[in-house]
């Protein structure tokens, strides 16, 4: 595996970090720059929503650009947004600080993606991107935690300051290790590449995408109060729940990275029907403080496992779009991340502890749907010397 990829998975780390982290330090964020906590929540979802608009808008805008300077200078951009946000005197500075990291976040990603599916041969590919996707997982089980000690021990803008200073490294490295050259496909027109985003069966990958996603965070979101409220569990219990889910990530992650190459449809057919059955579970056991602590980490291995797949068979597929594909599975990874919250927090209103569960379910079910179709329709997707499926 080139070092590159390895170079990549440390910012994705620390730009998943970023994402993720602050929903910790929402208090005192709220108790320094004088708002409420509600309003801080707008960060969060502030930088999800500029992730899903960013990622096709820095996409098309560094799409003739070589990869060592679009990847390098995305990542500046990120790291001058955290340094700006951490000295920010009022919420209207922080929040436009936030959007201008999510933009950088999703060029970033979106180019990375692009860079390693080119970089590596069709038979690596889901290894490779599975690699790169691990950084968000680490993210989930490391970062965020240690982002919020950090916070918590020193206040919210060392945690700013932390994740600026953890990017210099891998932007030293991208200078030195990513392309120079746009690379031979990279001359296709907008044209062309937005044609190609149109085949049904690219469409198909890019909603499996979103709809995995969206079960995954509906429930992700409010494992706190379901564990709290549903399972009658401490709170002391909700940072290890969020570890199992964490833990369960990973092996996902590695899972599609070992199998996906070549056994992308099975594990499609097989993991989907498996993560429908494990959100239903959890919506119907919920009262069980055991059925939790069983049904956790499978299900972060399932969710991860299923995303990774069909973020790589997204860029797989987008083949002919060698520059928007990227961006366009990044939107959809995003999209879910806004979606599957918002489906979540209105059935935790209307249907208790269990709602965020019942509703990941619901996503799960449409999900296994088109992915039966998805693996059943392989032959519409043979990439040129790499296997189609196993």
């Amino acid at each position: 595996m080139p070092f590159l990829v390895y170079l990549l998975a440390l910012a994705v780390f620390a730009q998943g970090t970023s994402e993720f982290m602050l929903s910790g330090l929402l208090p005192g964020i709220a108790a320094d720059l004088g708002v409420s906590v509600a309003a801080t929540g707008l960060l969060t979802s502030g930088f999800a929503l500029g992730m899903v608009v960013g990622a096709p808008t820095m996409a098309v805008l560094a799409r003739r650009l070589p990869p060592r300077w679009t990847l390098g200078g995305f990542l500046l951009l990120f790291i001058a947004a955290h340094a700006v946000g951490a000295c920010a005197g009022d919420f209207g500075t922080l929040f436009l600080t936030r959007i201008l990291a999510a933009l950088a976040n999703a060029g970033f990603l979106a180019v990375a993606l692009s860079t390693v599916a080119r970089a590596v041969p069709p038979s690596s590919r889901t290894r490779a991107l599975a690699v790169i996707l691990g950084g968000t997982t680490v993210a989930l089980i490391a970062g965020v935690p240690a982002g919020a000690l950090v916070g918590d021990a020193f206040g919210w803008r060392a945690s700013l300051w932390v994740l600026a200073g953890l990017c210099l490294p891998a932007l030293g490295g991208i200078l030195v290790a990513a392309p120079a050259a746009a690379g031979p496909r990279a001359a296709a027109s907008l044209r062309e590449e937005l044609s190609a985003l149109r085949r049904p069966v690219l469409l198909r990958f890019i909603l499996l995408a979103a709809l995995a996603n969206a079960a995954t965070f509906c429930t992700f979101t409010y494992l706190a109060p379901m564990v709290t409220d549903g399972a009658r569990l401490p709170a002391a219990a909700v940072p290890a729940v969020l570890a199992l889910f964490g833990a369960g990530s990973c092996i996902g992650v590695f899972a599609a990275g070992r199998f996906g190459d070549r056994h992308w449809g099975a594990l499609i057919r097989v993991v989907a029907p498996a993560a429908l059955v494990g959100w239903m579970l959890l919506g119907t056991a919920l009262r069980s403080p055991l059925a939790v602590w069983i049904l956790v980490l499978p299900l972060g291995a399932l969710s991860f496992c299923l995303g990774s797949v069909l973020v790589a068979r997204t860029i797989g597929t987008a083949e002919s779009a060698p520059n928007l594909g990227g961006s366009f599975a990044t939107a959809a990874l995003n999209l879910g991340a806004v979606v599957g919250p918002i489906a979540g927090g209105a059935m935790l209103g209307i249907a208790g502890p269990a709602g965020p569960a019942m509703s990941s379910a619901a996503f799960a079910l449409v999900a296994l749907l088109l992915g039966w179709s998805a693996a059943g329709g392989a032959h519409e997707d043979r990439e040129p010397g790499g296997p189609a499926d196993g």
